[in-house]
């Protein structure tokens, strides 16, 4: 190894304990108070950093919170297995998937959706997950899909909040059931 790839390398190592700190540092305070509580100055000093450093990174807190929610829905996304090869006569399985994959990330999900912020993350999983469908399936973008599409992906996550009691399996099985009867629509 050379001593510029070296020297690149310690960067490397540098940046990502710098941003490791600045996502545990926000997250830490976004348990605690609304995001547009929280300030740069008390994320700087949690996350034992100058502001200096906080902006080479982020623009500001608002940038940060979106740039990790993207990373929280990708994430879901990416670990739902073979995600690609689903096809619509096996929906119910996607989504059993796509809510388990869901469900593993639901602590950090409520951390950073929640207060105000909350219809966001259905929002923008509802955005991803289309960008995705309509890939595979470019004549499925039309109004009737669009609309029924919605439904499952932000019903389920609403679904999910409004019934906090219900236990993983009776959870998932319902979605599964509701996603079955609806196949017809999709195909």
């Amino acid at each position: 190894m050379t001593e510029k790839n070296i020297l690149e390398k310690k960067t490397d190592l540098r940046i990502e304990k710098t941003e490791k700190a600045i996502k545990n540092a926000f997250i830490e305070l976004r348990s605690k108070k609304p995001l547009e509580k929280i300030t740069v100055k008390e994320l700087c000093a949690i996350a034992c950093i100058n502001k200096s450093t906080f902006y080479s990174h982020y623009t500001d807190i608002y940038a940060l919170s979106e740039a990790m929610e993207h990373e929280t829905i990708t994430s879901i996304i990416r670990s739902v297995e073979h995600i690609e090869e689903y096809t619509f006569e096996v929906s119910d399985e996607f989504t059993r998937r796509l809510c388990l994959a869901f469900m593993s990330q639901i602590s950090l999900i409520k951390i950073l959706f929640s207060g105000k912020e909350q219809n966001h993350f259905g929002n923008q999983l509802d955005r991803e997950l289309k960008k995705l469908i309509f890939r595979k399936y470019p004549d499925y973008n039309d109004v009737e899909k669009n609309i029924l599409l919605s439904y499952c992906i932000q019903g389920t996550y609403h679904a999910f909040l409004a019934n906090p009691s219900a236990d993983t399996d009776t959870f998932v099985r319902t979605i599964e059931q509701i996603v079955r009867c609806l196949q017809p629509m999709l195909t």
